[in-house]
This record gives C-alpha cells, sequence and structure tokens, in this order.
C-alpha cells in the first residue's frame, strides 16, 4: 500500500467511530423515541438516521445504496420509518441526537479550539469531494453545514463516511460481489466473524448458496477462508476503495493531515473508549 494510500485508511479508521456513535447512543434512542420509533432493537432508529438525506426513500433505494443488508430486512424497516417521521423531522432530529452525543462524549472538548479547528478542516475535505454517482455522499453533502464546531466535524465525517462507501460498493461491483457475496468473503478474510454479519439478515440458505459461488470461483476454501485469489481480490477491493477515496484528501498538505491526525486523536480515543460501539462489526475497522 502506497503512503498516500496509507493515510487514507487510517484516516477512514479515525473517523467511523466519530460519525457511528450515532446508531448506539442512548442520547440517540431518546431522539429517536421522542419521534415514535421502537427502541428496542437500532434498526428503526438506524435506517431512519442514514436513510433521511435521501429524502424519503422507498425499499429499493436504501437496499441498493446500503447494499450489504438483505431485502427482506429493508423491507421490514422501509419505507414504514416514514409513517412515523418525515425524513425532515429525522434530521432536525438527528441533529439534536449528535449535538447531545457528542456533548455527553466529549465533555469540554466539544467545545474546545482543538475541535472547531479540526472541523475545519475536514470541512475542506468534505467539501473536496466530488459526490457524482455517490448518492449517500451527494445527500449529505447537499444538507446544511452546521454552524457549531462539532456538529461540523460530524457532518464532516458523515459525508467522508458515505463518500468512501459509495466508493466501495462501486469496487464490490467491480469484483463481481454480490451483497451477501461481498458478506461471505470479508468474512473469509478474517474481517469479521460470520455471526456478526447474521445483523444482515440474509437467511442460512441464502449464506451457503454464496459460498457456493465463491467456492466456483475459486476465491474460497471448504473451510470457508479466503484462498490465495479471494484474499487478493478483498486486498484489491480495499485498494481500489482506498484510491476513490483519496482525491478529497489532497486538499491538504502534508502538515494539516498531520495536525488534523493530532486532532482527532484523543476523539478517537473518546468514542472508542466510551463503550457504545461494539468491538467487531461488519466494517473490518482495525483488521482490513
Amino acid at each position: 500500500m502506497s503512503d498516500e494510500l496509507g493515510r487514507v485508511r487510517q484516516m477512514w479508521h479515525l473517523l467511523e467511530p466519530l460519525h457511528a456513535v450515532l446508531y448506539y447512543a442512548p442520547e440517540a434512542f431518546e431522539e429517536a423515541s421522542a419521534l415514535g420509533y421502537a427502541v428496542d432493537e437500532r434498526w428503526p432508529s438506524y435506517f431512519a438516521w442514514r436513510a433521511a438525506p435521501l429524502g424519503e426513500a422507498g425499499a429499493a433505494r436504501v437496499t441498493e445504496t446500503f447494499y450489504s443488508f438483505s431485502p427482506r430486512m429493508v423491507d421490514a424497516y422501509v419505507p414504514a420509518v416514514w409513517s412515523v417521521a418525515s425524513p425532515d423531522a429525522v434530521l432536525a432530529a438527528r441533529h439534536r441526537a449528535v449535538d447531545r452525543t457528542y456533548r455527553t462524549l466529549l465533555g469540554e472538548a466539544a467545545v474546545a479550539p482543538d475541535t472547531a479547528e479540526a472541523a475545519a478542516l475536514l470541512r475542506r475535505v468534505a467539501q473536496a469531494a466530488d459526490t457524482t454517482g455517490r448518492p449517500l455522499a451527494a445527500a449529505n453533502a447537499a444538507l446544511p453545514w452546521p454552524d457549531e464546531p462539532h456538529l461540523a466535524l460530524w457532518h464532516a465525517a458523515t459525508v467522508l463516511r458515505e463518500h468512501r462507501g459509495d466508493g466501495h460498493l462501486a469496487a464490490l461491483a467491480g469484483a463481481e460481489l454480490d451483497p451477501v457475496e461481498a458478506l461471505v468473503s470479508f468474512a473469509a478474510v478474517g474481517a469479521a466473524r460470520p455471526e456478526v454479519f447474521a445483523s444482515r439478515r440474509w437467511s442460512g440458505e441464502e449464506w451457503s448458496q454464496a459460498r457456493e459461488r465463491l467456492l466456483k470461483r475459486g476465491l474460497l476454501a471448504e473451510d470457508g477462508t479466503a484462498t490465495e485469489a479471494g484474499g487478493a481480490l478483498r486486498a484489491e477491493v480495499e485498494r481500489r476503495t482506498d484510491e476513490a477515496a483519496a482525491a478529497p484528501w489532497r486538499v491538504l498538505g502534508d502538515g494539516e493531515r498531520e495536525r488534523l491526525v493530532e486532532l482527532l486523536g484523543p476523539l478517537w480515543v473518546a468514542a472508542i473508549g466510551s463503550g457504545l460501539l461494539p468491538s467487531e462489526t461488519t466494517l473490518g475497522i482495525g483488521k482490513v
């Protein structure tokens, strides 16, 4: 991996937890409950929070843009989430949820000069991102920028996270990996245990059929681990994902990138140390 792509992946590792706390924080569940969403599981609010920038998206649109979820799972929540609250109401509640979560998570650091400095740097990167053909990134980038630095930081992190994610889907398509094959092949290289990917609710039969397809392509061994070819293909997917995510970061000079890593470090520690995030995720953070 080149130095540039290594830095791109490092920034993803730093930013992903700062984005993802929304989906697990008690404050976010309180805001979701106030809108009328069931909060005995995280999925009603997850689909609402993440899909709201797309407007009243239907199940097909959400399935396409989220990619890894079983269509049956998406159908269980979308478009029903919009009968509970409109996308505009969800976005307003999302704003409140992030504000409350960050103030709890970061304490005084939420309004500290270092956070404002990090937000300003990240905003430059996010605004440099070309969102053409990247629906989730484009939808988030079109939203108004918050005035408060900690909210601007989350917004920038979210635009960049979805920008990378949209590019990742293109890389998976280029590798001819459909949604369930993408998960099976990711588990095969040790990104997470297969049980973790069960959260996407593909049936056992669908998982087995995907394994069979990958076996026939020589990408999977009989024990479910990746063959040399399978490992190489997944490495190529990640490389292409990094390449597709790299351009916006070039707006920063080397010193600015180093400064941003320094500024984000304590915020990353706060997010990871909060206990809110699962230790093992479907994204393979720290393992790819």
